[in-house]
């Protein structure tokens, strides 16, 4: 058995200022009283257009962000890389409305992607699809409302550079991860990926398409994914989430008179996602999967579905990946396994990452635990350091 909790291998490449900023950024963010009022601020801040670099640099944005730009990136990927923990570089910008802004957008993804390519410590690209194009053109196409002659070239653009982003990773020989976004655009974005996925994934799988398994009809969405995949003869790339937009998903079914798209407990999920998981090995020779998690089940059980298959540990078409910034535990254990692991590493102005930043604060105040163990882990090994230093 692997120890997932070895704190001297997580923490291996972090300084004891590291260590006890973490300590101090997780103790902070474990109050939801504290995680709300930094969500008002920050939509304040954002919205009054106020500098705000000063504060969120030092605290939030250290801890889970690699930097402004990919060159920023490149010390922290690196240092993860001489423990075989890969990197995948997640430009974080969403909600893009003007043209010239989504042109800018594009042509930064895009240099992510060939960056990708250049780089051994890169396995994957990713980008946000609501990036690319508005959310009322997404909407509108998902549930199958006639667009304006504007909106239309807006959707086309749209589809033009997800093929473009799709041929860049083509020729970087890296997959590229298309993200999940809310139910009302998810539609237009699983439609657009399966184009791609027809187009790219003959021989192996270089797009891949998100599911969020928090969702009731993912699992079957899977189903179906592996009849497309035997019926046309291609390979399905497919990462997996819980989902990140849970309360919203909610509150907005109420609003609009319509089921959730969300299980109804965690525990459903959990059970869906371990299912997802145990399906894709089972299926091994049509998925390529990437399981994105920060839970310990979960990697228990994949591990165990690997075992049973007898697939070997760095079997190269599964990955296991969690957020920079959180459950290094799990992320460098894996990787000293001999899994392949890679941590998600976002870039971009604090403007751009807020949103990204609030979310994360948000998730360890609210699943279960999270900021307890990674306090728990981080006072361990700055307890046993100091014990070490005074021997």
């Amino acid at each position: 058995m692997i120890d997932l909790n070895n704190i001297e291998t997580a923490f291996k490449i972090k300084s004891d200022k590291d260590l006890k900023n973490a300590k101090f950024l997780f103790s902070m963010i474990k109050s939801p009283l504290m995680v709300r009022f930094l969500g008002f601020m920050s939509n304040l801040a954002l919205k009054m257009r106020l500098p705000i670099d000063w504060a969120v640099k030092p605290t939030l944005y250290r801890h889970f962000v690699g930097g402004e730009t990919i060159d920023e990136c490149f010390p922290t990927m690196n240092r993860m890389f001489t423990e075989n923990v890969r990197s995948v570089l997640d430009f974080s910008i969403e909600a893009v409305e003007k043209e010239s802004e989504i042109d800018k957008t594009f042509q930064e993804l895009k240099r992510s992607v060939i960056n990708s390519g250049e780089h051994e410590a890169i396995p994957f690209s990713v980008f946000k699809p609501t990036a690319l194009t508005t959310h009322d053109v997404l909407k509108k196409v998902s549930f199958n409302i006639p667009l304006t002659s504007k909106e239309q070239t807006s959707y086309d653009n749209f589809v033009q550079r997800i093929d473009a982003l799709c041929a860049e990773a083509v020729k970087a020989g890296k997959p590229i991860m298309i993200d999940a976004e809310d139910y009302w655009f998810q539609k237009a974005i699983d439609d657009v990926t399966e184009d791609m996925m027809l187009k790219y994934n003959k021989e192996t799988a270089v797009v891949y398409a998100t599911l969020q398994m928090y969702r009731h009809d993912r699992l079957a969405y899977l189903r179906y994914l592996i009849k497309f995949s035997k019926q046309h003869g291609i390979i399905t790339g497919i990462k997996y989430v819980r989902g990140a937009y849970m309360e919203k998903e909610r509150a907005r079914a109420l609003e609009g008179g319509y089921p959730s798209p969300i299980y109804p407990t965690k525990k459903d999920t959990d059970n869906a996602f371990n299912e997802a998981l145990r399906i894709s090995v089972e299926n091994c020779d049509v998925i390529h999967f990437f399981c994105g998690t920060h839970n310990d089940e979960s990697i228990r059980a994949l591990m165990k579905y690997m075992k049973d298959k007898e697939l070997p540990n760095n079997f190269p078409n599964i990955y296991m990946s969690q957020l920079y910034g959180m459950s290094d535990n799990l992320s460098f254990n894996l990787a000293k396994a001999g899994y392949n692991v890679a941590k998600y590493l976002p870039y971009g102005k604090v403007k751009n990452v807020l949103p990204y930043l609030v979310r994360r604060a948000e998730e360890n105040s609210s699943i279960a635990g999270q900021t307890t163990r990674e306090l728990i882990m981080l006072k361990q090994e700055l307890k046993r350091r100091k014990f070490l230093t005074n021997q």
